[in-house]
């Protein structure tokens, strides 16, 4: 079968970064005539129940649709090279208001803290757990993501680069400020795919190159309040999760357990990552979440509590994220990559392999 690749990607965050690399191979690309397919992830600013265009995608799974979009362009030989972008300045682009105002998707009678904890109430009634384990367990997240941040920012976690503590007290009995995405984020990124010939057309070394092995998604027909009891089942994350293994011809929980893999989780709200570790079979009961977080880092960049969630763009960091990291790693041959739409309607798994 033919392969669809990830030859390149860049990012800015806030102040920092460029994506002078990739603009410069998407012009080479337009240059040499090589038939060329932008995929769109749209901005806070675009309404969230508005029409979506051709080649966009909106909301957290966004991105992963993407990519399966562009696998199966490249696969098909519809397209020979597609770029995934996303742009959202959240920090500098918007009045505070009018952000508050834009995230309110499902009406001001409803906010995400209280979709949030309503979750949280479901999933904790249908695994037969109670208040005090599931805020347990959002701690021991909250210190894994730690871990992981202290990696990306160079062994060096200062107070500074955490939340204010009135962050850690509670929005809702099962909600803290440090246990949701923190959106206050510039963000811009890029993700080049293309067919083998145009990495070789481009001279792009092997070990950039990562292949897309398997993408997975699940949906359910509805989002919001009155669907919290079908998205708490995550049966659609479990298929999902089962789609991208086949596809890639990979047992990721054994691969991960063993140290061989990377992963990043979806990491909105504690219920999210928690599911994920169930569905995926990396853990078999919500009790041993504690000591398996103690072993193995469940995301790369800190998750969105800590490096931050820019609307529906968290994904492509995440991509962006592990390329560069398996790009330049020795000791992990294959990460996965995880999107949760909404609610939890939409759940993406995107799992990726090096070459060599």
């Amino acid at each position: 079968m033919p392969q669809a690749l990830i030859i390149a990607s860049a990012k800015t965050v806030d102040d920092s970064g460029s994506l002078k690399h990739c603009l410069a191979l998407e012009a080479t690309l337009h240059q040499q005539g090589v038939r060329f397919i932008e995929l769109v992830i749209d901005p806070l600013s675009t309404p969230w129940h508005s029409a979506l265009e051709q080649h966009h995608y909106r909301s957290g799974c966004g991105p992963i649709e993407a990519l399966a979009d562009a696998r199966q362009l490249i696969i098909s030989g519809a397209a020979d090279a597609v770029v995934i972008s996303g742009k959202d300045m959240l920090r500098t682009g918007y009045e505070r208001q009018q952000r508050l105002d834009l995230m309110a998707i499902y009406g001001d009678d409803y906010p995400l803290t209280a979709a949030y904890n309503e979750l949280a109430e479901q999933f904790i009634h249908r695994h037969g757990a109670d208040a005090e384990l599931f805020q347990q367990l959002a701690h021991h997240l909250f210190e894994n993501y730690k871990c992981s941040y202290r990696n990306v920012v160079s062994d060096r976690l200062s107070a500074e680069q955490l939340p204010d503590e009135r962050w850690y007290n509670h929005i809702t009995p099962l909600f803290r400020g440090v246990d949701c995405a923190n959106p206050l984020i510039d963000f811009s990124g890029r993700l080049l795919i293309s067919n083998p010939k145009v990495a070789q057309q481009l001279a792009i070394p092997t070990e950039e190159c990562l292949a897309i092995a398997g993408v997975g998604l699940g949906f359910l027909p509805g989002d919001g309040q009155q669907h919290v009891e079908d998205i708490v089942s995550y049966v659609h994350l479990e298929t999902a999760y089962r789609a991208a293994c086949e596809q890639a011809d990979t047992d990721f929980a054994r691969q991960f357990r063993n140290g061989d893999a990377l992963l990043e989780v979806y990491t909105c709200y504690p219920v999210v990552p928690i599911a994920f570790l169930l569905t995926s079979g990396l853990v078999d009961l919500l009790e041993q979440v504690p000591a398996f977080l103690e072993q193995h880092l469940i995301t790369i960049t800190g998750g969105m509590n800590l490096a931050k969630g820019p609307w529906n763009n968290p994904a492509l960091n995440s991509l962006i994220e592990m390329h560069q990291q398996l790009s330049a790693s020795p000791d992990h041959h294959v990460g996965a990559v995880h999107g949760n739409g909404g609610l939890g309607y939409k759940q993406g798994v995107a799992i990726l392999k090096t070459l060599s």
